[in-house]
């Protein structure tokens, strides 16, 4: 029987071959998805659009600029350059770092920090505003949105959430301290929390930066980097609330290296397609068996929860995803 079985698949095989209708292979992204050396990638969707706004990864003197990343398919990527930059931003002089890109009433902003401000410097979180995704963008402020330390979070690694309510909130911090705040309307300042304060620290165990936030089945999933980013322990931990408040009860690492493939995994964003189950999250790691600093590139990994909603653990790969198209 399993003889016969065999030969009537090896007789359809051949015949579909023969019709000129070879099977199909999956078309997978790979890992890298693009050339360069990017990190700390925020992913979004735009209508029928997958976008990735990464750091330009280099010494902080040469961060003075971003690119960005348009697909249709998670596959083929397009590159905008230098969709903002120091001579926009006038304030900024380096270290130009960790995008966070959101879409309001027909415009695009785009949020970033710059100078690796501590002390009494200029620097700290900025947004720009433009009429397209891919730029170019411009200052909205002429000068930081947050420039001071508060609560030992320095103002890096800004990450602005939108909830059901239409309240914007961002959240931010690194030095392993990590503050909300509550955008106002345009972007331009900050409205109080709901306990009357501007500033509120939701540090949770083991943070160290690059905060992400989204919301599934009403429970809101905050989640960071930990470790040292240019160390082979750097991963991506994360916790469940029902509340954006908090509190945020560290549940498990999900992300990290694997040194047959890469190590340094860490700083990500995640993607959520519309209508759909399909997670994707989208970080930054180091090829094996590179030292430098500042080689870091961009990769993707579907994302996956078990029956109780928590976050199963993510294997990172060369092969990267299946090819994608949003479809509405």
């Amino acid at each position: 029987m399993k003889r016969t079985s065999l030969l009537l698949s090896l007789i359809i095989l051949f015949a579909t071959i023969g019709n000129g209708q070879a099977p199909k292979e999956k078309l997978m992204s790979g890992n890298p998805l693009f050339e360069g050396w990017y990190a700390d990638p925020e992913g979004i969707i735009y209508d029928d659009t997958y976008w990735i706004y990464p750091t330009f990864s280099n010494v902080y003197e040469k961060q003075v600029f971003f690119d960005c990343f348009s697909s249709k398919d998670l596959i083929n990527w397009t590159k905008h350059e230098r969709i903002l930059d120091n001579t926009e931003v006038k304030w900024a002089n380096r270290a130009m770092w960790a995008p966070s890109v959101i879409r309001k009433d027909g415009k695009y902003y785009f949020f970033f920090s710059a100078n690796d401000v501590r002390d009494d410097l200029i620097g700290g979180i900025g947004v720009s505003v433009s009429d397209r995704p891919e730029g170019p963008y411009k200052d909205l402020l002429g000068k930081p949105l947050i420039n001071e330390n508060v609560n030992g979070a320095q103002p890096i690694d800004q990450f602005v959430f939108r909830d059901d309510d239409g309240k914007y909130y961002m959240y931010y911090g690194g030095w392993r301290h990590c503050n909300m705040v509550r955008l106002n309307d345009d972007f331009t300042g900050l409205l109080p929390l709901d306990d009357g304060t501007i500033f509120k620290e939701v540090t949770p165990q083991g943070y160290v930066e690059g905060p992400f936030m989204f919301k599934k089945n009403g429970k809101y999933y905050f989640m960071w980097s930990e470790g040292g980013w240019t160390g082979p322990n750097y991963s991506v931990a994360y916790a469940i609330s029902d509340s954006p408040y908090g509190p945020f009860n560290r549940e498990n690492r999900i992300l990290q290296q694997d040194s047959t493939i890469a190590t340094g995994a860490g700083h990500h964003s995640v993607i959520h397609i519309p209508g759909s189950d399909d997670y994707y999250i989208v970080y930054h790691r180091r090829p094996k068996g590179e030292t430098a600093r500042d080689y870091r590139v961009t990769c993707i990994e579907k994302m996956y929860f078990d029956s109780n909603g928590h976050i199963q653990p993510v294997k990172i790969t060369f092969e990267g995803v299946e090819q994608r198209f949003i479809t509405k």
